[in-house]
């Protein structure tokens, strides 16, 4: 197994396939376009030439970001890999955005023991996290 980091943003099919596989909620094809397009960052982990793994950073790159789909495929959990795409989504915030960035995430349980240790703290009872869909009904 020689898997590889890469700095790269997935293409349309292999984002959908990722967040579905690795147990991720799903998302529309256009949503998708759209919105890897507009990725400030983002990271992927191949074996062999097969992506297996990615990460992303969303936001304007000066006051607001986000960490987002930090994905790995379940025969690939386990291994210590979602460290290594935050490991270097970390690296590219603390070297390239301002100190004052605003750095958000939305944290499943457990996987909000994985983002502690990149410095990701809970905000309650300052502040919740809040959330909803673009169309009214969904």
């Amino acid at each position: 197994m020689a898997i590889e980091l890469i700095s790269q943003v997935p293409d349309t099919d292999t984002y959908l396939h990722l967040r579905v596989a690795s147990g991720l909620s799903g998302y529309e094809r256009e949503a998708a376009e759209i919105g890897l397009k507009n990725s400030l960052y983002s990271v992927l982990l191949t074996d062999n030439g097969s992506v297996i793994g990615m990460g992303r950073l969303i936001g304007d790159g000066g006051l607001f970001v986000q960490v987002t789909d930090i994905a790995v495929l379940p025969d690939y959990q386990g291994q210590g890999l979602g460290k290594r795409i935050m490991a270097a989504l970390t690296e590219f915030i603390e070297e390239n955005l301002p100190a004052s960035t605003y750095v958000s995430l939305i944290a499943d349980i457990p996987a909000n023991r994985l983002y502690e240790q990149y410095g990701f703290r809970e905000t309650a009872p300052a502040s919740l996290g809040m959330s909803r869909r673009a169309a009214k009904d969904a």
